[in-house]
């Protein structure tokens, strides 16, 4: 699996890598099981930051289309395949243009929609 990042694009270097690897393995480049390079490593060969390679990785751990190991490595997820059409990005997008619909048909105000985000936002989680 060949890894580039295209450091002109519009599209962020992490997402370029989540693309990257999803694909890999919707392309059959990469299976199950397989070993990732670790972060560090990654990050040298792309010559990026550590924490981008490490927020990509986070958000394909997340997906369930990585899994780390400890000390072992990173690898393939077992059901990578079926998770690599989950695009959560999309969904909460959809989601936000169907709540902020709701709200200018209640009246509502950019700016008042605005304010609300950022407060709820704000707060701490469980609250």
């Amino acid at each position: 699996m060949e890894i580039t990042v295209d450091i002109e694009s519009a599209t962020p270097m992490f997402s370029q890598l989540v693309m990257q690897i999803k694909q890999a393995v919707q392309h059959g480049k990469v299976a199950p099981g397989d070993p990732l390079p670790s972060i560090r490593q990654l990050a040298n060969d792309l010559e990026m930051n550590n924490k981008t390679v490490a927020k990509a990785y986070r958000l394909l751990e997340r997906d369930s289309v990585i899994q780390t190991k400890g000390y072992r490595g990173t690898f393939i997820h077992p059901d990578a395949m079926a998770n690599c059409t989950v695009d959560l990005n999309a969904w909460v997008t959809k989601q936000l243009r169907e709540t902020i619909a709701t709200f200018r048909k209640a009246g509502v105000t950019d700016s008042e929609i605005r304010i609300a985000f950022a407060d709820v936002l704000n707060q701490p989680q469980g609250g």
